[in-house]
């Protein structure tokens, strides 16, 4: 579910008219529902109600400044998988105990800077990180929480680019090595070993892959227990997809992911953490975008829009689905045929869909991307020097600009010139 409606023949962002928004910023222009994000998150949180837990939001689907606020006001912890999202959470008022640090390359910088500000645990990925960790906080003082990524070997039926819980994956070390690779974490000054880390893949619609990935870490953690660890925290991941596509399919619920969760690891006594940020972010952000032509191709017409793939690069990068619709509600049964819809960038890959139905629309109509509040700004870039998308948060019947567009002087004024120039 999310707030963005037609009423009265105009795509509403909850009370907001989408129009005013383009009226206003321009386009392309990424709009975010509070409603939508605050739904979402309390939804994760009810699904474990009954089990001690945290939500993390992966920050890394999107990582405005006041969309971190607004989550960690709510309660939200927050996963990081870089020292600048570590820092973006901290600004954003999260105190360290509510921070997750993951991510396959920590540099010694970053942990320093993490250790420096406080942090709830560090997901280790490998050997050689742990080994560079204890290192770290040895000689810093400290003693820092730690949980270790196991990847179960479990395929989780998602896009290639987006799994990471098979064995030819970057992410964790093998589940078959854990044992010894907790034993060693025990010996290593300024280690703690709390829980055990699992994260399969992103953009999940089945539970099944869950549910096999959760049992291997059920099993583990009873091993791990007799070996003498103490397996306080089980850290799950995200990955729980959402309906991206015109199919009938229909992603599970929080509410039943949280059963299983229950059903799986629910008797070990164990803190639960999950690390949701599609289904929490991806629904609640749209992309705005205006026509600029419409072009009689041959054999083909395309619509090209403001919008390119530096805004949007999921289509591009994953040939992802995103319903595309006129901000104008179209007339019941209204005609509709077949474009390209196209960006302008220099690139035949800046295509976001081809032969796609849509109802006519012309030159200056405004169309919107749904589904796009995950993994769309974050991935945005100024690629053929466009300037970075701009995002908007709506609350009700108020918005407000949470990123501007940046200008072109501004563009350029990061650029220096060397003195021999």
């Amino acid at each position: 579910m999310d707030h963005f409606i037609y009423r009265d023949g105009r795509l509403m962002a909850e009370d907001v008219a989408l129009e005013d928004i383009a009226a206003t910023v321009g386009t392309p222009v990424y709009v975010y529902s509070t409603a939508t994000l605050l739904r979402h998150f309390r939804l994760f949180d009810a699904a474990l109600e009954g089990l001690p837990h945290t939500v993390c939001f992966a920050v890394k689907s999107l990582s405005n400044q006041a969309i971190l606020t607004l989550l960690s006001r709510e309660g939200a912890g927050m996963d990081v998988v870089s020292g600048g999202e570590y820092a973006r959470a901290r600004a954003a008022g999260v105190p360290g105990e509510r921070i997750v640090f993951s991510g396959v390359g920590k540099t010694r910088e970053e942990m320093r800077l993490a250790l420096e500000g406080g942090l709830r645990q560090v997901n280790l990925e490998s050997e050689p990180e742990m080994r560079v960790l204890s290192e770290v906080a040895h000689s810093m003082g400290v003693e820092v929480p730690v949980t270790v990524r196991v990847n179960p070997d479990v395929d989780a039926k998602t896009h290639p680019k987006i799994a990471t819980g098979l064995s030819q994956n970057k992410f964790g070390v093998p589940i078959a090595r854990a044992r010894e690779v907790y034993a060693e974490a025990a010996r290593l000054p300024g280690l703690r070993v709390v829980g055990i880390d699992v994260h399969i893949g992103s953009q999940l619609t089945d539970l099944a892959p869950f549910e096999a990935a959760y049992r291997k870490v059920a099993d583990l953690t009873e091993v791990l227990r007799a070996d003498g660890h103490a397996i306080e925290r089980l850290d799950l991941g995200g990955g729980l997809g959402i309906p991206y596509t015109r199919s009938n399919e229909v992603p599970p619920l929080p509410l039943d992911y949280g059963a299983l969760i229950k059903r799986t690891v629910g008797h070990l006594g164990c803190e639960i953490e999950i690390e949701p940020g599609r289904l929490i972010a991806g629904n609640a952000g749209i992309l705005l975008s205006r026509v600029v032509y419409v072009k009689r191709g041959e054999g083909r017409d395309f619509l090209i829009l403001d919008g390119a793939m530096n805004d949007l690069i999921r289509p591009a990068m994953y040939d992802a689905w995103h319903d595309i619709v006129p901000v104008t509600e179209p007339a019941a049964g209204a005609p509709t045929r077949a474009f390209d819809i196209v960006g302008p960038v220099c690139e035949s890959g800046d295509t976001f869909a081809r032969e796609r139905e849509m109802p006519e629309v012309g030159e200056g109509d405004l169309v919107a991307f749904r589904s796009a509040g995950a993994y769309g700004a974050v991935m945005a870039s100024e690629y053929n020097s466009r300037p970075l998308v701009p995002e908007v948060l709506v609350d009700g019947d108020q918005f407000a600009v949470i990123r501007p567009r940046p200008t072109f002087d501004e563009m350029i004024a990061r650029d220096t010139l060397p003195p021999w120039l």
